[in-house]
């Protein structure tokens, strides 16, 4: 069965990634960044020989990153909502499950944008799912964009809940 098929029957309307040809192919349901700003963030954090493939998790779809027959990562694709509108970032996790990076994909609001900069992201790098990742704690906030950043924060934190519990369970 070709693997866009594959992955079609296995995802239905959510994430639907195939690697062909050196580029990533995607199609998104609704609230669903540009497949190409998703291609672009997991190259620029994986590099460019990375293979994606992904494992749906009861209604969660995991990419799985690989580079050859090593398994380099696990990412996920999530929105949250901001003060009016949602914000759609990537969380992408080593297999030990400490955050490589996040990255704002699509930021909605008129507002605190800034959480987008590599400044404010890094600061998530090598945390893990044990972390409390607590902002005025472990993270900083921004003046003006203090709902924005509380809700990214609680979002990684979910997904790394979400990687851990699965790992957990052997369905990573």
């Amino acid at each position: 069965m070709p693997l866009l098929l594959h992955l079609l029957r296995r995802c239905g309307a959510g994430l639907l990634v195939a690697y062909a040809t050196g580029s990533l192919s995607l199609t998104l349901a609704a609230q669903s960044p540009p497949p190409a700003k998703v291609s672009a963030s997991l190259k620029r954090v994986f590099g460019e020989g990375a293979r994606v493939d992904s494992l749906l998790v009861d209604t969660a779809v995991v990419l799985r990153i690989w580079h050859a027959d090593s398994l380099l990562a696990f990412a996920r694709v999530r929105n949250v909502k901001g003060k009016d509108q949602p914000i759609t970032y990537l969380v992408a996790t080593g297999p030990d499950l400490r955050l490589r990076d996040i990255d704002i994909l699509v930021y909605r609001e008129a507002y605190g944008g800034e959480i987008a900069y590599d400044a404010w992201r890094k600061q998530f790098r090598g945390l893990g799912p044990d972390d409390p990742l607590e902002v005025g704690r472990d993270i900083r906030s921004i003046s003006g964009a203090t709902i924005s950043v509380n809700a990214v924060t609680l979002g990684v934190r979910r997904t790394l809940a979400d990687l851990a519990l699965w790992r957990k369970e052997g369905r990573l």
